[in-house]
């Protein structure tokens, strides 16, 4: 490297601004300490404080500050569920299944009518007090398929933790079944409307038992982090706050980037959650699976990947988006919670939505690691799932052993309507492990800095037709390489890094996939990011484009939302090809070529760090982190 990257700040005036801050940590862990002589509510604990408190960080998971003083209803052997209902509602006899069982409309049965199955614990309150609900809903509470325990048993994942340190404090929790799946009938409608009904059903029936005060809280990891966005869409009176772990705010969302195709996504429905909803044990009523949306998913999907995730017909995707209604019909609050190397429901589901959520007023905070498909507070499967350059840098100051204290409060505030409003700071960790609070996130207060293609971004390998991205580029492992040069400070960058490209498609058609990879000195190099595009989609967004071979386009790439820190004397290398990750070829595959110039850029947004508060969280004492 011949280049060196500069920045004019003085590394004194660096050290003023951390000086600063750490005066401005202390200060307010003295006016907290102060404030905490002055209120009741002595668990409230500013997170740039919470590793000066007593938190149990040896354990598999987080623990709060203070056991609360109830008892959990019901026997103290036995973890089962206070009580099992089945709660009907209706559908229109369009979704199929349940709603046109025979035994139904003729009223043989009402049992064969739609119902969602719900398992539900109390804590022992003195007679007369009401308490809110949180509550789970998703497809894995006794289901044959996932080979998962029954309802009325809290799920290892999550129930069990809320059980032991959110009920004693004066809440209910609840596990629901979706649609179709464990003890519930219907067709099993992979977060579609049926579902979306039956999960509205279970909120109101929550919201309004006589020993509820009215207040209900849905929280939950994956698909079970997605069933709160359905329910927000309704604008329920009773959903006060929703908690969504690694979730969706739409199907195609997901399955779909920039046009580009998850290889999972034409197979989601009746492949991947094929087997959801029949049980040995329902007989006849497996029949009540055969929803127009189940039979036709495929080809739902198949119409989808031939043209990029785009819906020409039909609303199957459609009504399996949630964010739109959610904004226009929630509330309530939001407390997001994602892994930045999330395999599995990828962070652009969380970034930018929290900026949009803040935007339309909606109460939001968002604590984002980098951890994968998992909680904030689970040291030994942090572990196990990073990799170099996919986490591993950053553990184990990942483990937020704080997290439980963190929902304790937000749940105490938002259902039980007492005690101090939580801070609602976005809480980022970088790659190398620092972690900071932003207002919003990417940041309004980045610094631009942008690369092009053949200037700063030197040109050091060509693939095997020099800037040609091909198809087959992946198969064969080939490559177009670019490299910066090396930084004389240490360079922090977040948010969603944009690649835009002057490009020519030879064809209809056509991807390109970018891998961005901080490289040291030694040529040592770990992957921070990257992006994918159908070229169908180079606007960005969501409109289909019509490509014309031979005709130059600028592709406006977006990466997948990364924090980053670039050490002094290092260097960022971008790497182009035709696909990558678990993503599907183009249904138009075609050659591209890559144009070299001011106009084809890299653009990353510098992070503010002298107006920014960095903190360390509780540190992990578990097994697993001391032998890092």
């Amino acid at each position: 490297m011949v280049t060196q990257i500069s920045r004019t700040d003085s590394i004194s005036a660096q050290v003023f601004s951390l000086a600063t801050v750490a005066i401005m940590i202390s200060s307010s862990y003295l006016l907290y300490m102060q404030d905490v002589e002055e209120t009741d509510y002595d668990m409230r604990v500013p997170v740039w404080a919470r590793n000066q408190q007593p938190f149990d960080t040896t354990q598999a998971y987080s623990f709060v500050l203070q056991q609360g003083p109830y008892e959990r209803m019901g026997s103290a052997d036995s973890w089962e569920a206070l009580e099992h209902v089945m709660i009907p509602y209706s559908l229109p006899e369009t979704e199929g299944g349940a709603a046109v069982d025979p035994q139904c409309v003729l009223n043989f049965d009402p049992d064969k009518c739609p119902h969602i199955s719900l398992a539900y614990w109390r804590p022992e309150v003195p007679s007369g007090m009401r308490v809110p609900v949180i509550a789970e809903i998703g497809p894995y509470f006794g289901e044959e398929s996932a080979g998962t325990p029954d309802i009325t048993t809290p799920g290892s994942w999550l129930g069990v933790g809320i059980l032991q340190n959110l009920l004693p404090h004066g809440f209910a929790f609840a596990q629901v079944s979706v649609s179709g799946t464990g003890l519930s009938n219907h067709c099993m409608d992979l977060m579609g409307f049926a579902e979306q009904e039956g999960i509205n059903a279970a909120v109101e029936w929550l919201g309004t038992q006589d020993w509820s005060n009215g207040n209900v809280g849905l929280i939950g990891k994956s698909y079970d982090g997605s069933t709160p966005w359905q329910a927000a869409m309704y604008g329920n009176e009773y959903l006060k706050t929703i908690v969504p772990i690694s979730g969706l705010i739409g199907v195609r969302e997901l399955m779909w980037k920039n046009g580009s195709s998850e290889a999972r996504a034409p197979f989601m429905h009746n492949v991947v959650y094929g087997s959801y909803g029949f049980s040995s044990e329902k007989g006849d009523g497996n029949l009540q699976n055969a929803c127009q949306d189940y039979l036709l998913s495929t080809l739902h999907s198949a119409n989808a990947y031939v043209f990029a995730g785009n819906e020409f017909v039909e609303s199957y995707w459609a009504e399996r988006y949630f964010l739109d209604r959610v904004l226009e019909n929630y509330k309530g609050s939001v407390y997001i919670v994602q892994g930045f190397h999330d395999w599995n429901v990828d962070p652009h589901m969380a970034v930018p939505t929290i900026n949009t959520l803040l935007d339309y007023g909606i109460e939001a905070k968002v604590l984002m690691g980098q951890w994968d498909h998992d909680y904030p507070d689970r040291p030994d499967y942090q572990k196990d799932r990073s990799d170099p350059g996919r986490g591993s840098e950053a553990y184990p100051e990942m483990v937020r052993f704080d997290w439980m204290q963190d929902l304790l409060e937000w749940f105490t505030y938002y259902l039980q309507e007492k005690g101090p409003k939580p801070s609602l700071y976005l809480e980022i960790q970088n790659n190398r492990g620092e972690w900071r609070v932003e207002d919003r996130y990417p940041a309004r207060d980045s610094k631009v800095f942008e690369f092009d293609l053949g200037g700063n971004l030197t040109l050091v390998e060509e693939g095997g037709f020099g800037t040609v991205v091909y198809p087959g580029m992946e198969a064969v492992d080939d490559w177009i390489v670019f490299e910066t040069g090396t930084f004389d400070y240490d360079f922090r960058f977040g948010g969603l890094p944009q690649l835009h490209l002057q490009v020519t498609p030879q064809g209809s058609g056509g991807s390109v996939y970018a891998y961005m990879e901080d490289c040291s000195s030694d040529d040592e190099c770990i992957h921070v990011g990257h992006s994918i595009m159908d070229l169908r989609y180079h606007e960005g967004g969501t409109e289909y484009q019509t490509i014309v071979p031979g005709v130059e386009i600028t592709a406006k790439m977006e990466f997948f939302a990364m924090d980053v820190l670039i050490p002094e004397g290092h260097y960022i290398r971008l790497s182009l090809r035709d696909i990558g990750e678990d993503y599907l070829p183009s249904s138009t595959e075609a050659a591209v070529d890559i144009e070299l110039g001011e106009d084809s850029v890299l653009r990353l947004h510098e992070i503010n760090v002298d107006n920014k508060i960095f903190f360390e969280p509780p540190v992990c004492m578990h097994e697993d982190c001391l032998e890092e």
